[in-house]
């Protein structure tokens, strides 16, 4: 099996720590060198010795996809075997507890018993108290753990960690220290990211601070998404963000071309302001009876924090289905995390795959305006103060097209 000079360096310096840890880039082999070599020869090495053995992930489904699948395309599945309901896996005739780590509650289950080997994926993404709880599992002479992760913020919990004085083999990878990518797909992912922090973290592999415009490919040139004409559409979404408190509602009539090519703002609806509940669903239900007869709707999605409104449109869309034309599902968000919706709208702009109708002004204000939140030190956080115009079109936009984020991603050429 082939290696780069960098991961045969890993091989070579890191076994004589408590803690190997890679960070940097996205795609650079981090994680490749892992599922070839690096757990396998570590679980194996301490078969028979007492402790367990415990692989985590930001979650158990991106576990599974990101270490187990890999493994198990390297060494078949009689070597590494699926996630099983117990939350254990055989790799290599060990039994080994692959856990979730976002939330503390999914790891109680190996609370109070010694680690023997430990393999964490996306550990920046980790609950801080997960990973305090792993640390003071790993009470063998010789218990070991490996990790990878992007990085973040330059005062994320787990940079101090890296940084402190704690027996840790570390590396950073930059996207150009694997040259087994096509140089194709190097040039895409750079132009991508260019001008945002994205860049400076996951192609050159810096620990830095989010600061200014969010969408810079957007704010810097908008009239390089903005169209005239819908392109061809073969299935839409309507996002829906309840307001209240200063905020305001708005629904985001979002369509998907063909194949998930491109992601295409149709049509928008915004109030701010005072609004009654049958207010609200009369305008909800104008809002589709313009759209369902252009656009294929196939759902809508709508803030899941609102049970209440969230009934009273889904019973007005049921009891005006004539007048729209068809009958239209309305569901509860998914409100996956922020910052990964804003990572693909960032990568579909540079890429000149997001586009708005010039008819959808909220949108247009919203994403021109969009910062990050100074403030925040140790996160990325997108200010929402009431300063920035427009900004519930954003989640509107986002809760429309979020179920279909990974089917954007992989719709690029070089993946």
């Amino acid at each position: 099996m082939m290696f780069t000079e960098k991961q045969r360096e890993y091989i070579r310096e890191a076994q004589g720590h408590r803690w190997g840890i890679k960070t940097g880039a996205v795609r650079s082999g981090k994680t490749f060198l892992d599922v070839a070599d690096t757990i396998p020869r570590n679980i194996r090495e301490r078969i028979g010795k007492p402790g367990l053995a415990v692989i985590l992930g930001n979650t158990k489904g991106t576990l599974q996809r990101n270490v187990i699948e890999p493994m198990q395309e390297l060494y078949g599945t009689r070597l590494v075997t699926d996630i099983r309901s117990d939350n254990t896996a055989q790799i290599f005739g060990e039994t080994c507890y692959c856990l979730g780590a976002d939330n503390i509650r999914h790891v109680d289950r190996i609370r109070g018993s010694s680690i023997k080997y430990a393999y964490c994926d996306e550990a920046a993404t980790y609950n801080q108290g997960v990973f305090e709880m792993l640390k003071s599992r790993l009470d063998k002479p010789y218990s070991r753990c490996d990790a990878t992760c992007n990085p973040d913020a330059p005062a994320h919990w787990f940079k101090q960690f890296i940084d402190s004085d704690a027996d840790i083999y570390r590396q950073t990878y930059t996207l150009d220290d694997n040259p087994m990518l096509p140089p194709e797909f190097v040039a895409a992912l750079k132009t991508e990211y260019a001008g945002t922090v994205y860049y400076d973290r996951l192609i050159l592999g810096l620990w830095v601070a989010a600061q200014g415009a969010i969408y810079r490919a957007f704010a810097d040139n908008p009239g390089k998404h903005i169209i005239d004409e819908a392109p061809p559409i073969f299935d839409a979404v309507v996002g829906v963000d309840f307001g209240g408190h200063g905020s305001a509602h708005a629904f985001s009539l979002v369509g998907f071309t063909p194949r998930y090519d491109s992601l295409v703002v149709l049509d928008e609806w915004y109030h701010k302001g005072e609004i009654t509940p049958q207010q609200l669903d009369a305008a909800f239900v104008q809002f589709l009876a313009r759209n369902a007869r252009k656009y294929p709707i196939s759902e809508v999605r709508a803030d899941s924090a609102e049970t209440t409104l969230i009934n009273g449109i889904r019973e007005a869309a049921s009891a005006h289905a004539h007048e729209i034309g068809t009958a239209i599902p309305v569901y509860k968000s998914a409100k996956k995390p922020i910052n990964s919706r804003i990572n693909c709208e960032t990568r579909l702009f540079a890429a000149g795959r997001f586009k708005i109708l010039g008819h959808c002004k909220h949108h247009i204000e919203a994403f021109s305006s969009a910062v990050w939140d100074e403030k925040y030190i140790t996160e990325d956080v997108r200010l929402d103060n009431g300063t920035v115009p427009s900004f519930d079109m954003l989640d509107a936009c986002e809760y429309a097209f979020e179920m279909e984020l990974q089917d954007l991603i992989d719709r690029e050429i070089w993946r």
